[in-house]
């Protein structure tokens, strides 16, 4: 069983001007084309925004890790760094 729904839908002046010339053109009603521009436009994959490749910052100072310290071991990197206070 289908169910319609009421709504309220603010489009543009010309835009919906036209698409009531363009609806009468074609036989049909505007509700009709807007449930199938709807469901046009859904069926389409979204796009995605293009993204601008970032580039990260690259220290070129010597150093490094203090000898000892594992940095994959959570536990002695605190142990280091509370010990440097």
């Amino acid at each position: 069983m289908l169910r319609h729904m009421r709504t309220t839908v603010r489009l543009d002046e010309e835009l919906l001007r036209s698409a009531k010339i363009e609806a009468a053109k074609r036989g049909e009603t505007l509700t009709s084309m807007i449930e199938k521009g709807l469901r046009l436009l859904m069926s389409q994959p979204a796009r995605q925004p293009a993204r601008r490749a970032i580039q990260l910052p690259v220290c070129r100072a010597g150093g490094g890790t203090l000898p000892g310290v594992d940095i994959s071991n959570s536990a002695d990197l605190l142990d280091h760094m509370e010990n440097l206070r």
